[in-house]
């Protein structure tokens, strides 16, 4: 699994490929942690559009990442949630905790316009 980091108008975008399971979740700890760390008032949006599976533990690398956006004050939104990443929110109760938008162009606006306001 790859995972690319985006930047657009302020607002980190996290792009995880493949199945965030195993070996991937530690990967995709280690790209998306220090980029929150790294802002002061992180505005981060991860796009799952690629990303065809996740276990507990990825999902665990997303509440971590969520907790320390929450602390600095920052914002954090999902967008392309599959099913079987949907139905681990769901039954995981954390579907309420992540911000939703319907595309990457509605949520860097939102995201953004946030950030501005500072």
């Amino acid at each position: 699994m790859a995972t690319e980091i985006r930047y657009q108008n302020g607002v980190i975008i996290v792009e995880p490929h493949g199945k965030i399971v195993g070996k991937s979740v530690r990967n995709l700890q280690t790209v998306i942690l220090p980029e929150v760390k790294a802002f002061d008032r992180p505005h981060i949006l991860i796009n799952l559009e690629h990303a065809r599976q996740m276990n507990s533990s990825g999902l665990g690398i997303l509440m971590q990442a969520y907790a320390i956006t929450k602390r600095k004050g920052g914002r954090m939104g999902i967008i392309h949630v599959g099913r079987h990443i949907k139905n681990l929110l769901v039954l995981s109760r954390l579907t309420s905790l992540f911000e939703h938008f319907d595309n990457e162009a509605d949520a860097v606006y939102a995201l953004s316009a946030d950030s501005q306001t500072v």
